[in-house]
């Protein structure tokens, strides 16, 4: 009889500590994220801003040269290969100024949306802790649920917090 209660206490001990599940599709959940989506947003409009630059700046070197080489054929071989020199060395560092730019503006990016993922991660455990989750897994492409029953995906729900949080 003793061991017979006892089993049932173990079971009943067992039963009450069952890990809570859930899973988020990481994929979907970041692409759903409107912060996220403004943050890539920003970007896109710096980089096409940056481009237009870059193109009226390359076509503005080309008329340079064009207009060079017309003016070249009236010039004494020697100040012409000095006065394409210095055409190249110009055009060579305006390539690196506009390398430059493009490299901070892909450094600035990438740092906001480190801190876009941090944010993420840090309202995932939140959200996990106020709900008495033991574990919430990463779905999606490069996650690590392989399957998961609809019932345990918290996707829609944490993007909801998120998105709350972010209109505030």
């Amino acid at each position: 009889m003793k061991k017979m209660i006892f089993g049932v206490f173990t079971f009943l001990a067992m039963a009450c500590q069952q890990d809570k599940i859930g899973f988020v599709d990481n994929v979907k959940l970041m692409d759903g994220y409107q912060e996220k989506i403004d943050v890539e947003g920003k970007y896109k409009s710096k980089a096409d801003v940056l481009g237009k630059k870059r193109d009226s700046i390359s076509q503005a070197f080309q008329m340079e040269v064009q207009q060079f080489q017309t003016k070249a054929q009236t010039m004494s071989q020697k100040k012409a290969q000095e006065e394409y020199g210095m055409i190249q060395q110009r055009g060579q560092f305006m390539g690196q100024q506009l390398q430059q730019e493009e490299q901070q503006l892909q450094t600035e990016g990438q740092t906001e949306m480190d801190s876009v993922v941090s944010k993420v991660k840090k309202e995932i455990e939140a959200y996990g802790k106020a709900n008495g989750y033991t574990y919430i897994l990463g779905g999606g492409e490069g996650g690590s649920v392989l399957y998961g029953a609809e019932a345990k995906d918290l996707t829609e729900e944490i993007l909801n917090v998120l998105n709350d949080k972010y209109k505030k």
